[in-house]
């Protein structure tokens, strides 16, 4: 669990009167002795080790309360903790008069609809520009959610277009949360992927979790290992084949990061142009140069992950009504559709 708020410890035996905790993990029961800068390196997304070596020299890396250098080997259990002197910088939110596309508002809630390339809140190598820095802009005391972030129930992907909720009360927070918690809210997502799919429509489920190799992905556990990780649902429906890639409406029953991208992966149908599962290569297909060039005239028109949150339901923190939001799919993800059309209807007259 990583845990990024603003607290002060200067009870602990260091030399700044005040430090503030932007990282927190605690070792699993079958963690085998590992260096502690080895074992940041798998859960500090975008670290490099030289940098958690240096904030080890400089007495900011904790194994249970204690200071340790970066060979310190980290045991199971062990509560590794990660301290500066300044807050962490997501937290420094400051106001950005950036355009929001917003769907619906009224005193408790509002609907946005997030264009692909806006970070919805800063982080590593995010610290403007996101949807959280326009939200507290246009938005007064929008109430923080259990990560301190202002308005957010939930997120998309930086590269996911869609619809998201954002609270505007502390009530409406709380109601909200608790629908995304218990599965009772409603999301679907418009995909293209890979492959031509033989089923109609299905079901993938297996619980995800951070990648033991690659720490930028999320992966599916299975064999020995399927009880690790988080419980994921997928439910999919094919809306139109394209030959090598087909058009599909993925709705979630959870909500785990990356879950669309992870659980479509997994079942042999990356996303089109996902470069972190590698869906900016070509997977199918022929070997031709005209079909080469054809697909990376695709990836210009479709710079990003083919995926779109397209609806939003729940129940209204008030009024108890059932709400019901949809969005056109983007202009960058129809281009590419038609593309494929097009390409799809000359293979069939060819042969």
């Amino acid at each position: 669990m990583i845990l990024k708020e603003n607290r002060d410890i200067g009870d602990l035996d260091t030399n700044e009167d005040d430090l503030y905790e932007h990282y927190r993990f605690v070792a699993g029961a079958g963690q085998i002795p590992l260096r502690v800068d080895k074992f940041l390196m798998n859960f500090v997304e975008n670290a490099t080790r030289n940098k958690i070596q240096q904030a080890a020299k400089d007495g900011s890396v904790f194994v249970n309360d204690i200071a340790v250098k970066s060979n310190h080997k980290v045991k199971p259990k062990d509560v590794v903790r990660v301290l500066f002197s300044h807050p962490p910088y997501e937290n420094l939110l400051t106001p950005e008069n950036i355009p929001l596309d917003i769907v619906y508002e009224d005193d408790v809630l509002l609907i946005v609809n997030k264009p692909a390339g806006m970070v919805v809140h800063p982080g590593h190598g995010n610290y403007s520009g996101t949807l959280i820095n326009a939200l507290i802009y246009h938005f007064d005391n929008l109430p923080n959610n259990s990560s301190n972030r202002p308005g957010l129930v939930h997120r998309i992907d930086k590269d996911t277009s869609g619809l998201l909720v954002v609270a505007k009360t502390e009530e409406a927070m709380t109601h909200l949360a608790k629908q995304f918690f218990d599965k009772t809210s409603q999301r679907e997502y418009v995909a293209i992927v890979w492959g031509n799919i033989e089923e109609e429509e299905g079901t993938i489920e297996g619980n995800i979790g951070r990648h033991p190799k690659n720490r930028l992905q999320n992966t599916v556990f299975e064999g020995e290992d399927a009880d690790k990780g988080k419980h994921a649902v997928t439910h999919y429906k094919v809306i139109e084949r394209l030959g090598y890639v087909t058009l599909v409406s993925c709705k979630l029953e959870t909500g785990r990061t990356h879950q669309i991208r992870v659980h479509m992966k997994y079942i042999g149908h990356t996303l089109f142009n996902d470069e972190r599962y590698g869906g900016e290569k070509i997977l199918k297909g022929t070997t031709f140069t005209k079909y080469k060039q054809f697909v990376e005239n695709c990836f210009k028109v479709l710079p990003r992950q083919a995926l779109h949150a397209k609806t939003l339901g729940f129940e209204h923190p008030v009024t108890g009504k059932q709400m019901h939001f949809e969005t056109p799919v983007p202009e960058d993800i129809e281009q590419c559709v038609e593309k494929w059309r097009n390409y799809a209807k000359n293979q069939l007259l060819e042969e």
